[in-house]
């Protein structure tokens, strides 16, 4: 799956240098055990048509495919490492302490169910959840908790989630931030990750240092991180990325990535509508960004530089737009307003994700066809403009930097 790579050699130093490999996860099953009742605690918003959903991801795919990327998916690549029955083995026990079934006899009876499973099957299990029928429970003593949640469907639940891969994890310079997610229901996906960093050859981990870890109690996810250049990240102080995080990455970025030379801190309104900074504001070129209007006035922005004995010192700045030029040394920035600066479509195809495109070359993005008037102004920009179809991937609220997590690119 991962063969036609270089091993141990990841590199994102760009969010526009030409993709050359990337992380998918194409939507299965988790999307089917979505039901009205517990639509909010997986964060969506409304119930996917799967099937139409799966064309749409292809098309996504194949897309990336024409343009030179080779395209991974994690399920392969858990797949793969869950042929070492070990492996296999801690897994199994690793999610289950996750899901806190805490009971012993029910943990076993769960664990010898999975491991009995195929390594695809057990993938399935993994992201698609477990229900409660699917298991044959000898006679046992129930517990309190057998009791109380007797209605409750599941003993895994799903990860319908996992299809924005861009927010589990993240490749930085050569290394990856594994990440802490914010909500419960996403807190399983970075584990996904951290087995396969550990164990499939594509992540070696003498050449791929982990810049931060899941397990770290400060949230942090991916869709906040943008590698601007080899000298500056840009990083998103969001609703799901705390300050804490970001300090603790900046430090480890800082302490292994030795052009680094600044992390901008970008605080955006704590807002489901501006849920990462990915989705008001990406790089689309080397001086151009899409962005969405009004925003530039609600933001924060500060500098992080290094500083004396491993500290971090921070400098409060004025100006998104002269952080920026001052920062990746260029004279002018070029700010490209989705829903071509109107309000009222600029908020409607922000919710439809307009701002959140993928670079997939300098001057390349994948966007979704919907967002008509954020596509128009990119194209009348000099922006070449590939789209795809999202009437069902939309649904999750996200777009085509959420669902891809970049492995390799181009040096620029």
């Amino acid at each position: 799956m991962g063969d036609d790579i270089d091993r141990g050699l990841l590199n994102v130093t760009s969010e526009i240098g030409k993709l050359k490999a990337v992380l998918l996860h194409k939507p299965g099953k988790e999307l089917e055990r979505l039901t009205p009742e517990y639509l909010r605690q997986l964060l969506f918003d409304d119930i996917p048509w799967l099937k139409q959903m799966r064309i749409e991801h292809d098309e996504f795919a194949e897309v990336l495919r024409k343009r030179g990327a080779q395209v991974l998916y994690v399920e392969d690549l858990l797949a793969e490492i869950f042929e070492n029955k070990q492996v296999k083995k801690n897994f199994i026990h690793d999610m289950l302490k996750q899901c806190k079934i805490d009971n012993p006899e029910l943990h076993q009876i769960i664990f010898d169910n999975l491991n009995d499973r195929t390594p695809e099957e057990l993938v399935e299990a993994a992201i698609g959840g477990l229900q409660k029928k699917e298991i044959e429970v000898s006679d046992r003593e129930y517990s309190l908790t057998d009791y109380i949640e007797a209605q409750y469907p599941l003993y895994i639940n799903p990860l319908p989630n996992l299809y924005f891969m861009r927010d589990p994890a993240a490749v930085m310079g050569n290394g990856i931030s594994i990440n802490s997610m914010y909500t419960d229901a996403r807190r399983r996906e970075p584990m996904l990750i951290k087995y396969i960093y550990d164990n499939h050859p594509l992540f070696n981990k003498d050449e791929s240092p982990l810049w931060y870890d899941h397990t770290i109690p400060h949230s942090l996810e991916g869709g906040d991180m943008l590698v601007l250049s080899k000298e500056v990240v840009a990083i998103g102080c969001s609703e799901r990325t705390s300050a804490q995080g970001i300090e603790m990455l900046a430090r480890n970025l800082f302490s292994g990535m030795k052009e680094l030379k600044e992390v901008v801190v970008v605080r955006i309104p704590p807002l489901r509508a501006f849920m990462h900074l990915d989705t008001v504001f990406t790089m689309v070129d080397y001086d151009k960004f899409t962005i969405y209007p009004g925003i530039q006035d609600r933001v924060e922005v500060y500098s992080l530089v290094r500083g004396k004995s491993g500290r971090i010192n921070v400098i409060p700045e004025a100006d998104l737009v002269d952080t920026l030029k001052r920062s990746l040394g260029i004279p002018s920035i070029k700010l490209i307003e989705s829903g071509g600066g109107d309000a009222i479509t600029a908020a409607r195809e922000q919710w439809n994700d307009s701002t959140n495109t993928l670079a997939i070359a300098p001057g390349v993005v994948v966007t979704y066809s919907r967002n008509e008037a954020s596509n128009e102004v990119l194209r009348k920009n000099g922006i070449e403009v590939v789209e795809i179809d999202g009437s069902e991937l939309v649904r999750g609220r996200g777009g085509p930097r959420c669902m891809s997590m970049p492995l390799a690119r181009e040096e620029i």
